[in-house]
Formats: structure tokens, sequence, C-alpha cells
């Protein structure tokens, strides 16, 4: 609808490589952009935050220096050279937290501290960073306002520089990649980008491939059938989640979906199969049901936990976000 509403002006400014703040893929770039917080999870064990360097810690009596992410590996050596130590790591105050989305906090002692994880384990299902797959800096963003109809662009030159852009991005702007992009996966490779379906499947690929992207592991039919779920994101070439606005599904053990709304109640099925690794879900209702009927694809699940459950119909280019 929002396409639609544009003026002829608009409409010569847009393309099918432009995006909106509420595109999925703007919001994976983002996290793609986030700060990397994974590799020091044995130290300050979450995945939300991370201890800025430089500074040391103590391990079974030994003083152990961080000063480059390398020095994570002494650590795990220490802890590894014997199964008869405590294995405790001591950090050693005050040190800097900085958060996944670059706020930074001083912590001045053991008890700041735990308090600070403690607030971070009460959102276990919080989506983190997506780890491997690093943009090649500097990258060019065009950007089209259709509030006041005025074309710019801009230089990115790192990660936080990107994650703000698009923490500020607003409804009216209308952005597009100057591609080709080059990128480092997560097998330390470096790939040419040339379109957003290539940049999508890359970040797909980064976060069903990337080990330090699958901390958890997560039995499907177990979640899906577990409690009641509402459509979070429907994405069909524009946003459509406004459509699905009051109702819940609950995912029955015999396969039924049931869907209500406003004490309505309509009856739909489900399907699920893994495939090569990749597990497949399609949702089906009647055509007597038109609205729930558009749910009707083969969609792909690529990111699940206990209180969201993600597809992608990668053929199209389409979204379906469940969450609790």
């Amino acid at each position: 609808m929002i396409l639609s509403c544009q003026s002829e002006t608009d409409e010569q400014k847009t393309s099918p490589q432009t995006v909106t703040n509420d595109a999925p893929l703007t919001s994976y770039l983002q996290r793609v952009a986030m700060v990397k917080t994974v590799h020091d999870n044995l130290i300050d064990g979450s995945s939300y935050c991370t201890i800025k360097l430089p500074y040391t810690v103590t391990v079974n009596s030994e003083n152990i220096a961080i000063n480059t992410t390398a020095d994570y590996q002494k650590v795990l050596n220490n802890i590894n050279a014997s199964t008869t130590d405590d294995d405790v790591v001591k950090i050693d105050f005050p040190v800097t937290m900085v958060y996944y989305n670059y706020i930074e906090k001083l912590i001045p002692d053991q008890t700041d501290f735990d308090s600070l994880i403690d607030y971070w384990n009460l959102y276990p299902d919080l989506l983190s960073k997506i780890n491997g797959l690093n943009i090649n800096y500097p990258i060019t963003i065009n950007i089209y306002n259709s509030y006041n109809q005025a074309a710019s662009s801009v230089s990115i030159t790192n990660d936080q520089n990107f994650f703000n852009f698009i923490k500020n991005l607003n409804p009216s702007q209308y952005i597009s990649l100057s591609y080709p992009i080059s990128i480092t996966d997560y097998n330390y490779q470096t790939k040419s980008i040339s379109n957003n379906i290539q940049f999508e499947n890359a970040i797909i690929e980064a976060i069903e491939k990337c080990p330090e992207n699958n901390i958890n592991t997560f039995d499907f039919t177990e979640i899906i059938t577990k409690g009641s779920w509402r459509i979070s994101c429907f994405y069909n070439k524009v946003e459509k989640s406004s459509e699905y606005a009051g109702y819940s599904f609950v995912f029955k053990s015999d396969k039924s979906v049931i869907a209500t709304k406003s004490g309505v109640t309509q009856t739909g099925q489900w399907e699920s199969n893994v495939v090569n690794g990749v597990r497949n879900f399609k949702i089906s209702f009647s055509y007597n049901y038109l609205l729930l009927h558009k749910l009707d694809y083969s969609w792909e699940l690529f990111e699940l936990n206990n209180s969201l459950i993600r597809f992608r119909d990668e053929s199209n280019g389409n979204y379906l976000y469940f969450e609790k």
C-alpha cells in the first residue's frame, strides 16, 4: 500500500532494490552491523554485551592481559590445561561493557557486573548480532525521501555507522545499496554481492551455518505446538503485517492450526519436514478464508527460538514471522 500511494515522481525514484525501514532485509543488515559479542562469552557469559579492550583477568591464579581478541585463546588454553583446577575466570574491575547496540557502561565491581548479566538473562530470546558475515567498507547508500522528494547518498565506513544509520531511518525514506558490495563470509572467503537477493541469501546462510549463530538448539515441533502465536511480520513485496493484527494462531500436534480473531475461529492445516538439512513448512487455509489463504506458501525455516519462528519464501523474497 505504501508503493500504491506514491506519486509518479516517487515511483521513478524507487526500484526492486529499494527497501524501507520495515523491510526484513533492513533489520537483518542492522544485526550484521551490531557489536560482535560472542567471542568473549567464556569470560562474561553473555551474547548481548562484550568487555571493551584492554583489560585483565585472573584464571587459576594466572593473570592474563586481554589486549586483542587473539588473547581469548590464552584464557581457553589455561582452562583446558588441567582437569583438577576450578577454572574460575575473575575479571579485574573496573571494566567498560559494550552492548550489542554500541552503548557503553562502566562497571566498577563484581556486584554491578552480576546485576548486568542477570538483566540480560531476563531476555534469552533477544535477537543478537548475526555473526559470520563481515561487510568490507566503505559502502554507499542512496536515499530517497518521499516526504520532501529529496534524493541524497551517504558513505558508510564501519559497522557502527551502518547500525546507527539504519536505527535512524524513518518510514518516508527509501534506501538502496550501491552494488557491488564486498563481504567476507564465515569461511573467511571474500564474495561480491550484486543485489538484495544475494545479500539476503548470504545473511541466511550465515545464520544457518556459522557456528557462532547456533549456540542453542531448539526442537521445532515442540516449540510451535506450545502456546499461541501472532504474526509479527508478513512481507509479500511490501509489509502486510497489519492485515493480521488481532489474530492468534495455535498449532496442534495433529497438524491442525486454529486461527482466532474477535471470537471467530477458523481451522486450517500445517505440515513440516526436513529436506537436505532445511526445514520446510506449509500452512493451508481454505479459499473461503482468503486473508489466511494468502499465507499459503512453501516456507523455509531460518530462525527459531522459544518466542519466535521465522520463515522465508526464497523464490519470491517473502517473509513470515510468528512471535509469542
